[in-house]
């Protein structure tokens, strides 16, 4: 015969109407308050969460979750320090960017400015390149260069760099170009024409790359002067005999035409100067073109 399937219990009136049914005997709802807490796991750690009264005061619910431990505070310190040197290089990457790169743009669009400045002063047609005409008077002397203006061109054919020379040695004065002491003799002149400048990658920084022999040209409104390299040599900053007249000897006369480049020594710093002495080799006036040193 075949099995009689179980019968439920009739539902009465309040079943049909949504109410909670009667739960049948011996299932007792109250039953599971007895049942113990599921144990913890293997690694699991158990935390009261209930209030505690101790003699420092009232505990927290939470107090053993958030109280800083000595492996929590060193974490924080870590991170910490970690954050501050990835900032402090960043700055770092950013500040050498700037003197590479930046400041060499900066000092290159000044340097045009001046090329462009010196153009107009040495000729109507605003190039350099082109003599002016012969003044009346001959022996008469040339006015004195204007305080801050560009006066010369410098090339260094080793280096591969050209600059426009300006008046003046203030930091104003050859922070975009190396400036001619003004006490000093002009190109060409018997003396020692004098120029400092800074110790940047955009002006004076591979002058320690100098050697005997090497061409150093000075551009003047009508002359091209052919210096070469004769001595190059570390001083204090306090030696101002460099830039004398004859170098070394103040209040000697001078008899030769001198170069002088002065700079700061060594890279990044400024407690010693970096000294090049040149002596004239040959002039050639522009009319002929530039000289074969600049590859005319």
């Amino acid at each position: 015969m075949p099995a009689t399937p179980p019968r439920h219990p009739a539902l009465d009136s309040t079943a049909l109407m949504g109410a909670v049914p009667v739960a049948p005997e011996g299932d007792d709802p109250a039953a599971g308050d007895a049942t113990e807490p599921p144990r913890p796991r293997r690694g699991e750690r158990v935390v009261q969460l209930r209030p505690e009264q101790t003699g420092e005061g009232y505990k927290s619910v939470y107090s053993e979750l958030t109280r800083p431990s000595l492996a929590s505070r060193l974490r924080t310190g870590i991170r910490v320090s970690g954050e501050v040197l990835i900032t402090f290089g960043l700055v770092v990457l950013l500040f050498a960017g700037y003197e590479v790169w930046g400041k060499s743009a900066i000092v290159d669009a000044h340097q045009n400015d001046l090329s462009q400045q010196l153009a107009q002063a040495w000729g109507p047609t605003g190039d350099p390149t082109v003599s002016a005409p012969a003044a009346a008077t001959p022996s008469a002397k040339p006015s004195p260069p204007v305080h801050g203006k560009p006066i010369a061109g410098l090339y260094i054919p080793k280096l591969d760099k050209n600059w426009v020379v300006v008046e003046g040695v203030t930091q104003a004065d050859i922070r975009y170009a190396p400036g001619h002491y003004p006490k000093s003799a002009l190109p060409g002149q018997v003396g020692n024409f004098s120029v400092a400048g800074h110790r940047n990658r955009a002006t004076f920084w591979r002058l320690d790359e100098l050697n005997d022999g090497d061409v150093i040209v000075v551009e003047s409104k009508t002359e091209w002067y052919v210096y070469k390299v004769s001595q190059s040599r570390i001083v204090k900053p306090t030696q101002v005999e460099v830039v004398a007249p004859v170098p070394g000897k103040p209040g000697e006369k001078p008899t030769k035409r001198m170069l002088t480049l002065t700079t700061c020594n060594p890279k990044f710093d400024n407690y010693q100067r970096l000294i090049i002495h040149a002596e004239l080799d040959r002039s050639q006036p522009k009319s002929e073109g530039r000289p074969a040193e600049l590859g005319g």
